[in-house]
């Protein structure tokens, strides 16, 4: 896998979705981190940049963890982690039977459903209150991480109807990918999918990892929320489309 990284393009973009995953870990619980897998996927295959990408998340983690430890909500965590086990299961054998045209289109799905709910609000996140639509939406939002480091569109989707002040909602998010994310490291590892090249690049990106988490923090106070997800949103439809295309053009 390690041949993937052959050009200055690839390692410029895999430097931009590191920073970007440091700033959606500690400022936006994750929101924006699901056009990470995609937009690496424009330059390697989506198998190698999910595998690169889970010890940097795992690094941003616990950086972020320092700063929201002890805020976030217990009731929910308790309600979201065991579905979302069964999502990460789901994902495991998901990701394992499909090919690199396969991943790729499955992966240009999922991003574009995403982009098309957060720009056209095509459902309702109000009418996921009760405790079955988080169990649901915990379940989509494991399933989702594991393929894409996706997971928090259905997150979100739960978490904000709930209306828990903005510092436990932010928190309640970072504990609950801090532990997605080592849960999906035992599949990742039955997949073959990580080796001690990837390690070591992950150690490398330590830098980015950090400088993306403290201009997440800064940029949550700085800049509109509604700018961000509007860009982030249209790439992550461009993005979409060319993964589907990619996905069925042999």
């Amino acid at each position: 896998m390690t041949a993937e990284l052959n050009s200055v393009l690839t390692v410029v973009v895999i430097a931009l979705a590191v920073l970007i995953t440091g700033i959606s870990k500690s400022g936006f619980a994750g929101a924006i981190g699901g056009i990470t897998v995609p937009l690496m996927s424009l330059v390697v295959s989506p198998a190698f940049a999910a595998a690169l990408l889970l010890p940097i998340l795992i690094i941003a983690d616990v950086l972020s963890l320092r700063q929201w430890w002890g805020q976030h909500s217990r009731a929910h965590l308790m309600l979201l982690l065991p579905a979302a086990v069964v999502g990460i299961v789901l994902g495991y054998i998901s990701f394992g039977s499909l090919d690199e045209a396969g991943l790729r289109l499955l992966l240009g799905i999922i991003t574009l459903l995403f982009a098309l709910n957060m720009l056209f609000k095509v459902v309702n996140q109000s009418h996921f209150t009760s405790s079955i639509a988080g169990r649901v939406l915990g379940a989509l939002s494991g399933f989702t991480s594991f393929i894409a480091h996706a997971g928090g569109p259905p997150l979100n989707m739960y978490l904000l109807p709930q209306q828990l002040p903005k510092q436990q909602y932010l928190a309640t998010a970072v504990v609950f990918f801090a532990a997605v994310n080592l849960l999906k490291l035992p599949p990742y590892i039955l997949l073959g999918q990580l080796n001690t090249a990837l390690l070591g690049y992950a150690l490398l990106s330590l830098p980015l990892v950090w400088l993306g988490v403290k201009l997440g923090i800064v940029l949550q106070h700085r800049i509109s929320e509604r700018m961000l997800y509007s860009i982030v949103s249209y790439s992550m439809l461009l993005l979409g489309i060319k993964l589907i295309l990619d996905g069925v053009t042999p």
